[in-house]
């Protein structure tokens, strides 16, 4: 499944869920996409954020010469 954000040619957005992105080009061509707001047919995807997940921070590294009194002693 994957989610688009739409706009129609007045300006509403709204998303809609596919089945893949070929299923959008086919209900765009068939006219099958419609605004909920006012119906309109004219529907295009509007701009979106990609949504990614954000890394974790990397574990902190010392050197063997700097572990003596280090929190992390006896990690390595």
């Amino acid at each position: 499944m994957i989610r688009y954000s739409l706009q129609c040619a007045q300006g509403h957005g709204f998303e809609e869920w596919f089945s893949n992105s070929a299923e959008y080009d086919t209900r765009k061509e068939t006219g099958d996409l419609a605004c909920p707001e006012c119906g309109g047919k004219e529907v295009e995807k509007a701009i979106m954020a990609p949504s990614v997940a954000k890394a974790a921070a990397p574990a902190p590294t010392c050197s063997p010469q700097a572990c003596a009194g280090c929190q992390f002693a006896g990690g390595h």
